[in-house]
């Protein structure tokens, strides 16, 4: 009996050990150099496009970096989109020479307003070649327009660049969550790229041809619309690429409270994704044969798998003690729990300082305590989504940013 449930269990492990195999191959690939464009002369015209909600203390300063730029002026605007402002958000803009488009109905989400943005400047103003997105909260290093005009030379049609960090040594949350960022980097858009596949867009700092845009549009309906669009595009036969010499700047959240909402929103998004776009991927891996289609739907999976990974863990933690307690049989699959639980939190602060080490940051940039709780971190994400399977989000929660820094201070 005893060794039938020691079976049973390990038969059951085989799906999680396969997905986690999965995702540390690939991550392999994240260990290479990246490949860079060809220098190609400035030649595409590109709109800079952000979406402000209350952010007067901010915007300015990403719009004074977008003025830096190595790329010529002529070919680059910047458009504002005020939305829900109690504040001078349009006022800052207008006076640091940003163009302003406002929403002709009522906006609840990033997405909603890119899509009203998408609508008007194809009727209205279609001169643009590419289009890239930014949040009000950036600062972008001065070869970002140079380095996607790269990428649009070279035939990519969608990119996303690198997104660094404003506040790392802030709090430990802001060090965790600009590690993980770092780590998404590396390991996920990398990784892709180095096999030809589709990196994924997060946020910001991306950029879009007007071609895939044209005919229709920006529409999305989940709380994550860089994700929904990443799969619409991969749905279409287009990939992402990714341009790790376009930095962007961004704004973590300082308080644990803040990281559980934004956090709690991406879940939501990438479970309502799953439901609106699984089978169209499946059909896609199917019929095209597309590796991509494949890839992104096992990304889509990942808040199912770390829930039924955390069921299936407390379930085999208490089925063993239980054998522990009425047979006095110590099985290897317990000794193999507890070191994959205290070991997996050691390695957590190396592969921390190795994703540090990667990226080329000092430690000293970091808040401290986010090296050793980075585990908790990457823990926490499992109640998250136990949450959002429940309850999840049903609006958009903007998270406040009050880190007012210049793209000198970044570069220094």
């Amino acid at each position: 009996m005893v060794s039938q449930i020691f079976t049973l269990l390990f038969i059951l492990g085989i799906p999680f050990f396969i997905y986690g195999t999965y995702n540390l191959v690939l991550g392999l690939f994240g260990y290479t150099k990246h490949n860079k464009y060809t220098p190609a002369p400035p030649k595409h015209r590109m709109a800079a496009i952000i979406a402000a909600r209350n952010e007067e203390f901010v915007i300015g300063n990403l719009i004074e970096s977008l003025r830096e730029q190595d790329y010529p002026q002529s070919l680059v605007d910047i458009y504002v989109i005020p939305n829900n402002c109690t504040d001078n958000t349009e006022g800052v803009a207008l006076a640091h020479g940003a163009k302003i488009m406002k929403c002709n109905f009522e906006v609840k989400s990033k997405g909603a307003v890119l899509s009203q943005f998408f609508d008007y400047i194809f009727i209205e103003n279609d001169v643009y070649d590419a289009f890239c997105v930014f949040d009000a909260d950036n600062v972008v290093d001065k070869r970002f327009f140079s380095s996607m005009n790269n990428a649009l030379a070279s035939g990519e049609k969608i990119a996303q660049g690198y997104r660094d960090s404003k506040n790392p040594n802030d709090s430990w949350i802001s060090g965790c969550q600009s590690v993980f960022y770092w780590t998404l980097n590396r390991f996920l858009n990398l990784a892709r790229q180095k096999l030809g596949w589709s990196a994924t867009l997060n946020g910001t700092g991306f950029m879009v041809h007007a071609d895939v845009l044209r005919q229709d549009g920006f529409k999305t309906f989940s709380l994550t619309e860089d994700i929904e669009f990443t799969t619409q595009c991969i749905i279409k036969g287009y990939r992402v690429a990714w341009v790790p010499e376009a930095i962007t700047f961004d704004e973590h959240p300082l308080t644990f409270e803040q990281s559980w909402s934004q956090r709690k929103r991406w879940s939501t998004g990438i479970i309502q994704c799953f439901g609106l776009y699984s089978q169209q991927l499946l059909n896609c891996f199917i019929k095209d044969k597309n590796r991509c289609a494949m890839d992104m739907l096992i990304y889509l999976i990942a808040p199912f798998v770390q829930v039924l990974t955390c069921i299936y863990s407390v379930c085999s933690f208490i089925i063993l003690g239980m054998l522990l307690i009425n047979s006095s049989i110590w099985s290897n699959a317990l000794s193999f729990a507890l070191f994959f639980t205290f070991g997996g939190m050691i390695f957590s602060v190396i592969f921390t300082a190795m994703v540090l080490w990667l990226e080329g940051k000092k430690i000293k940039q970091v808040n401290h305590i986010s090296i050793f709780s980075f585990w908790l971190y990457l823990a926490s994400w499992i109640p998250i989504n136990v949450v959002c399977f429940i309850k999840p989000m049903d609006i958009w929660e903007p998270i406040e940013h009050t880190q007012s820094v210049k793209i000198s201070q970044m570069v220094k």
